[in-house]
């Protein structure tokens, strides 16, 4: 061999010896996500505070930066602040489109509905669900003549108090529920109707308590706490009668079916059923439809009926800014028509308003959570595939540097300095990515119709000074829960 070969030969062999002799990097490409020490069981409890779930993990933000992880008990949680949560559920959509665990539900949906699905459930589900609301007019001008209808008849409700003190807690309820129940059911309820009225009792309280101390405690020592008795038994109770309700209508729509002539959304997934019977893979079952139609129910009036309540804290606690909103109305609807949603671009200071109690009411501060589907390379932290998420809404909403007042209830948030509306990629109540809310788009013209309805023909007065107004949630966890109060509504 030559001498040149021969030292080729035993370089070649030396860098061969050293990359066998090298230690090897194994399991991750990266680092997981940093986070406080955890302890067996239950995990990082000392560190989060029950009471104050949202400002415990915003705390932690401080230290461990906008991506970081917590254990909830024994089950690992990633969070994430601020910019990060768009970098996930929009920029990085399909690794973030899971569901995670919300143990105070999951004896109720255990994987099933379209809210709380996964994997190919939820895609058949989801994409069923948007087809059947498109149909039956969201989005558009059938639906919209549908809630300016219920607008006229929530205010007739309302003149009836005549002056008087009360809580709109249930008219709101009532007139908002109506609107997606007749999409889900096909008709609309009395406002006196007991059972109705049961109902939007039964899902008041299970949001309140899903939003409890409590719920958030068993959230993170589920394994200790699941078998003894407590509040968290309550919930499956309250969603249970819901889903009899359901159930009831389920089997009298199947009764009278037409299947040439659907009249809501139960009708359109049992005609789906009977059209997927032979299918193995379909998610098109009894049990899919019975909980789907609880998603729906629920979040098409809680959500939105929250909204309005907490809306008319904050018009009687800036009366300046209700006395301009109506100044509007008067300038761009008059006294006697109807709004109508073309209305709206034309109603800046309106439309900045409505964006501003959305964005203060920070009703889902955490977001619904959220799954990792594959294992994923996030902000050079390898996160497994599973990992829960917990993309907290609030602190985009509060988010200083795309707010120009982030904790004070200030329409100019949403508004150039000629008085112009501004859209704000920050103003995510509705989340984003591919788990956005389904309603989103009705729930946006229910608030603008019944809120500039009621301000067109009424006056909210509170009963104490604007100051002591209360503003603090009843509950907050899953979610905010508005403040009891009464008001006055005087005639214009």
């Amino acid at each position: 061999m030559e001498p040149g070969t021969t030292l080729t030969f035993l370089l070649l062999l030396g860098l061969l010896l050293l990359f066998l002799l090298l230690p090897r990097r194994g399991g991750t490409p990266a680092p997981l996500p940093p986070g406080p020490p955890a302890l067996p069981l239950l995990g990082n409890l000392l560190q989060i505070s029950p009471f104050h779930t949202l400002q415990s993990l915003l705390k932690l933000s401080h230290t461990y930066g906008p991506v970081f992880r917590v254990f909830l008990g024994s089950r690992p949680v990633l969070v994430l602040k601020g910019s990060a949560v768009r970098e996930a559920l929009v920029d990085n959509a399909e690794a973030f489109a899971g569901r995670g665990r919300m143990p105070t539900i999951e004896k109720t949906f255990r994987g099933h509905g379209v809210v709380f699905s996964n994997g190919d459930r939820w895609r058949q589900l989801r994409r069923f669900s948007l087809t059947v609301l498109r149909d039956f007019g969201m989005g558009r001008k059938s639906l919209e003549g549908r809630i300016q209808e219920e607008a006229q008849m929530l205010l007739q409700e309302l003149r009836k108090t005549q002056g008087k003190p009360f809580d709109p807690t249930y008219h709101m309820s009532s007139a908002v529920s109506n609107i997606i129940c007749s999409i889900v059911f096909g008709n609309r309820f009395d406002y006196q109707d007991q059972e109705f009225l049961e109902l939007l009792q039964m899902m008041n309280e299970s949001f309140r308590e899903i939003s409890s101390t409590w719920s958030q405690v068993y959230d993170m020592a589920e394994s200790l706490l699941q078998s003894l008795p407590g509040p968290h038994q309550r919930i499956p109770k309250l969603l249970g009668k819901m889903r009899e309700f359901i159930a009831r209508r389920v089997q009298s729509n199947a009764q009278s079916l037409e299947p040439e002539q659907p009249r809501d959304f139960i009708d359109c997934f049992l005609l789906q059923m009977e059209k997927e019977k032979d299918n193995p893979s379909s998610e098109f079952t009894m049990e899919n439809l019975e909980l789907t139609t609880l998603n729906l129910f629920f979040a098409g009036t809680e959500t939105v009926s929250s909204t309005l309540r907490y809306g008319f804290l904050m018009l009687m606690k800036y009366p300046e800014v209700q006395e301009k909103v109506y100044e509007e109305i008067e300038k761009v609807i008059g006294p006697h028509r109807p709004p109508t949603i073309e209305d709206r671009p034309r109603m800046p200071y309106t439309d900045a308003v409505i964006h501003e109690i959305q964005r203060r009411a920070d009703l889902i501060p955490m977001n619904v959570p959220h799954r990792v589907t594959r294992d994923i390379i996030f902000h050079g932290y390898f996160i497994p595939k599973d990992t829960d998420v917990y993309p907290l809404l609030s602190s985009v909403l509060h988010d200083p540097a795309s707010f120009k007042h982030p904790n004070t209830f200030d329409p100019s948030n949403f508004l150039d300095e000629s008085g112009r509306f501004r859209r704000n990629e920050a103003f995510v109540p509705f989340s984003a990515g591919k788990r956005v809310c389904l309603g989103e788009g009705l729930a946006r013209m229910e608030i603008f119709l019944f809120l500039t309805t009621i301000l067109q023909n009424l006056q909210l007065q509170p009963l104490v000074p604007p100051a002591q107004l209360p503003t603090d949630p009843l509950e907050s966890g899953f979610g905010n829960i508005p403040p009891r109060y009464q008001l006055c509504m005087l005639a214009r």
